[in-house]
């Protein structure tokens, strides 16, 4: 669906537990009941990702973990709409009802083939009986997201509400203290209970809590930082008089990937250094102007972080924005300098709230 997929580490490691949980029916099977879960949260997400794409929403990725999968948006506005009206019931829905179909289908189909298999049994999911186990571990999933745990459905739905009257960095900040608190909660039942899936549920939801916590002060960071902030004010620059082979030795000494091309105070185009290679090698010698793109945003000193990343990443090939006040190229943003300096104020502006909160 022209969505990238990710899978998170513990996920795929999970399997390994599983063995350990299948005890004396062996690895086999083991492996076989983590294949059940895969397959339960691919239903999951499958139905999620097409009411996604029912309702317009333009995805970037999915990371993929046992509870299901956390979306990241490709814009603000599919974001927004996901987060509201009747498209985050949609989506909260959308999950638990794929399970809850399928597990009510394994069953029929199941107990119509053979009378003797005895879904109700305890334990409920275990690798000695698979097909009662991928009846449940389906049916288990959908009834996981009714808990009001966030990343959950339902504790995304709250958390929503919240949003509504407190604003997103607030209520994500809140719902993810609140899964994280819910989380440890299971993990402590289960060891009381010896339930090792209220542990692995627990687990995995903290897990969930803490990606979109930091997910939530990202946005965050980017939406309340300047451009003054994190644009680069040692730039170089080249004149479109310049010929190829003087850039190219302007390239050799300088870091930047991307030039900013001034006539006067005046901004005229943008050149990259491998546009310059390469027309020097077709073409041979000549001059910047000839080379250079004329197609180019401008960022302003006052714009936020989270703007410039949508026109960086809108299309066009940008790879570098210039800032300008008055018509003067006063700092650079390319991609290359911002993701170190995206991860750099986030951290900062971390220990800044902890510091606050000491």
């Amino acid at each position: 669906m022209g969505v990238e997929l990710r899978v998170h580490l513990f996920f795929p490691l999970l399997a390994f537990v599983f063995f350990g949980i299948s005890g004396t029916d062996g690895w086999p099977r083991g492996l076989a009941l983590f294949l059940l879960l895969v397959a339960a949260v691919v239903t999951r997400e499958t139905a999620r990702l097409l009411v996604a794409a029912w309702l317009g929403l333009r995805l970037r990725a999915v990371l993929l973990l046992p509870i299901g999968g956390l979306f990241a948006y490709a814009n603000p506005e599919s974001q927004e709409n996901a987060n509201q009206g009747a498209g985050q019931f949609a989506l909260a829905l959308a999950g638990p009802l794929a399970n809850w179909a399928t597990a009510l289908m394994l069953a029929a189909t199941i107990l119509g083939a053979s009378s003797e298999v005895r879904l109700l049994d305890s334990p409920l999911i275990t690798a000695g009986h698979l097909l009662r186990a991928m009846v449940w571990i389906q049916a288990g999933l959908g009834v996981l997201h009714l808990l009001p745990a966030y990343p959950l459905d339902c504790g995304r739905l709250i958390r929503n509400g919240f949003a509504r009257k407190h604003g997103y960095a607030p209520a994500g900040r809140a719902a993810a203290g609140l899964g994280q608190a819910l989380a440890l909660a299971a993990m402590l039942g289960g060891m009381l209970l010896h339930n090792p899936w209220l542990i692995l549920a627990g687990f995995f939801i903290m897990i969930g809590a803490q990606i979109e916590d930091q997910g939530v002060f990202f946005q965050s960071v980017v939406d309340t930082v300047r451009m003054r902030e994190v644009m680069l004010t040692d730039f170089a620059t080249l004149s479109p008089s310049d010929t190829l082979a003087d850039a190219l030795f302007r390239c050799v000494h300088s870091l930047q990937e991307d030039f900013p091309v001034v006539r006067g105070p005046q901004l005229v185009g943008i050149v990259s250094r491998q546009r310059i290679v390469d027309a020097l090698r077709s073409e041979g010698n000549g001059y910047i102007q000839s080379v250079m793109s004329r197609a180019f945003q401008v960022a302003r000193p006052e714009d936020t972080l989270g703007t410039t990343i949508r026109r960086l990443t809108a299309g066009h090939g940008l790879a570098l924005i210039p800032v300008t006040d008055s018509g003067r190229v006063v700092g650079i943003v390319s991609v290359q300098n911002l993701m170190s300096s995206m991860s750099l104020l986030a951290e900062q502006r971390r220990l800044e709230r902890q510091e606050s909160v000491d």
